[in-house]
């Protein structure tokens, strides 16, 4: 048994590390259980980072050899060294993990590897690959376990990391398939199925929701459709997978309509599976503690705190946007919480991005929710193409929607489809963090020429009175 410390984390993904770093900041003795052999979760190791190394990487390769020449740069032959990408990624990643080791290590955090349980309310017991126990003592514990990759529902698949696979082989083909299907419309299929698309593949959706991005606003929604529709992207919307077997060096997949009808069964070279993901708790040893998740889901109070008081819940495991910014809210809110601090989250200014290209950024209310809701809102639109900056830079596919209210003007949410949308979208972020208006916005000089002015355009518009359109 080791000394006891004031805060034991289980996991050092966005939320775990965060909390652990925030704690001894606060001056609590703090120590991290991490099951794998390097630092930073699903985000740093196999999601977020890597996929974002991708991402930029392909819109490069796909830039060089489609859009260059339309700013008088001719470049020859294009070519691809995927082998190049991918160990660009992996030095991102490794930097990246790293880059948490020493974070503890400057900050006194001390870390153990192996898979975390809980013994009882005060003692974690960290088990090695190679079976050696250690138990480690604790006034508060927080489980911050993240997720995993969920199976589509009703479907026995096998993921070989060839032909059927999850983001976290997408994220390492050897090599560029041809045909390429993505069981699932939403961020990560979209992503994934971006830096494919870019390198060559013949990209086809399937998804059971009719449109893309569920629970996006729809505006935004139907005119990215369009957008991935101009880049080559096949959609098979309303559509409920049946059936995803490997024969030969193909992937088959069969669907069929939603409302029900006849199915029918498509191949490709890859088949991505990318229907969500699960909360992670399997043997964490809740049930020893009376700790019982709802659907998957740890339930908490309004301070992150499970059944057992000293035992607190961040990120994934609970309820919420599966979002790393979102875990790292709540890890410094916890960590503040044990402290003898108010921790606090606002869950009505969180932002989502989705870093395709466009990007598509998104805080707060959507349009949809505001009439289930009742309130009475006004909006305002501006698009891109009459933005000169994005004229300038040959980037003019997609707009700005402003959501506010209609008595107050206080800003309700904001939607932006567009080149650097994850940037522009944290100026709508502080603005709804203060409580202010759309007018606050429009009144508010903007530089000239930037993809910025169309943000302040939309917030114009909400009045009706844009400049520019």
């Amino acid at each position: 048994m080791s000394d006891t410390y004031d805060v034991v984390v289980i996991g050092s993904g966005p939320g775990g590390y965060v909390c652990a770093i925030k704690a001894a900041q606060l001056g609590l003795k703090a120590a991290v259980v991490e099951k794998r052999s390097t630092f930073g979760g699903t985000c740093l190791n196999i999601g977020c980072i890597p996929s974002k190394a991708l991402l930029h990487a392909s819109e490069m390769y796909h830039e060089a050899e489609h859009g260059l020449e339309k700013l008088g740069i001719k470049t020859g032959g294009v070519k691809l060294d995927l082998n190049a990408m991918h160990a660009h990624k992996d030095g991102v990643v490794k930097a990246n993990v790293d880059g948490v080791q020493y974070l503890f290590k400057k900050n006194g955090v001390d870390t153990f590897h192996g898979h975390g349980s809980l013994v009882d309310a005060n003692t974690v017991k960290v088990t090695a690959d190679d079976g050696a126990e250690q138990m480690v003592s604790a006034k508060n514990i927080v489980i911050a376990t993240g997720s995993d990759v969920a199976q589509i529902p009703g479907v026995e698949l096998e993921f070989d990391g060839q032909v059927l696979v999850s983001s976290t082989e997408a994220i390492n083909l050897p090599k560029v398939p041809k045909t390429m299907i993505v069981i699932g419309g939403g961020v990560i299929g979209l992503e994934m199925g971006s830096v494919w698309s870019r390198l060559g593949a013949e990209v086809t959706v399937i998804e059971f929701l009719p449109t893309i991005l569920g629970g996006m606003d729809e505006t935004i929604t139907k005119n990215f459709q369009r957008i991935l529709k101009k880049q080559g992207f096949k959609f098979n919307l309303s559509s409920k997978v049946t059936g995803v077997e490997k024969k030969g060096k193909k992937g088959l997949v069969t669907f069929e309509p939603v409302k029900g009808g006849e199915a029918q069964t498509v191949e490709a070279d890859v088949v991505l599976v990318a229907t969500g993901r699960r909360p992670y708790t399997d043997g964490l040893g809740l049930e020893a503690l009376g700790i019982t998740p709802e659907r998957g889901i740890i339930p908490t109070d309004g301070a992150w705190r499970t059944s057992v008081p000293n035992v607190y819940a961040i990120g994934d495991v609970i309820a919420g946007p599966m979002l790393a910014h979102k875990a790292e809210d709540e890890g410094v809110a916890v960590a503040e919480t044990i402290a003898g601090q108010h921790g606090h989250v606002n869950y009505n200014v969180i932002p989502g991005v989705v870093y395709t290209n466009p990007e598509v950024a998104s805080v707060g209310a959507t349009e949809q929710q505001l009439k289930a809701d009742g309130v009475d809102y006004v909006s305002g639109e501006f698009p891109f193409t009459a933005n000169g900056r994005a004229r300038a830079m040959n980037q003019t596919d997609g707009l700005v929607k402003f959501l506010a209210d209609a008595k107050t003007d206080r800003v309700l949410g904001c939607h932006i489809i567009a080149t650097g949308a994850g940037e522009l979208i944290h100026e709508v972020c502080v603005l709804m963090e203060f409580g202010g208006s759309s007018e606050d916005l429009a009144r508010t000089c903007h530089a000239h020429p930037t993809m910025s002015e169309a943000v302040r355009e939309a917030a114009m518009a909400t009045e009706g009175k844009p400049i520019h359109m």
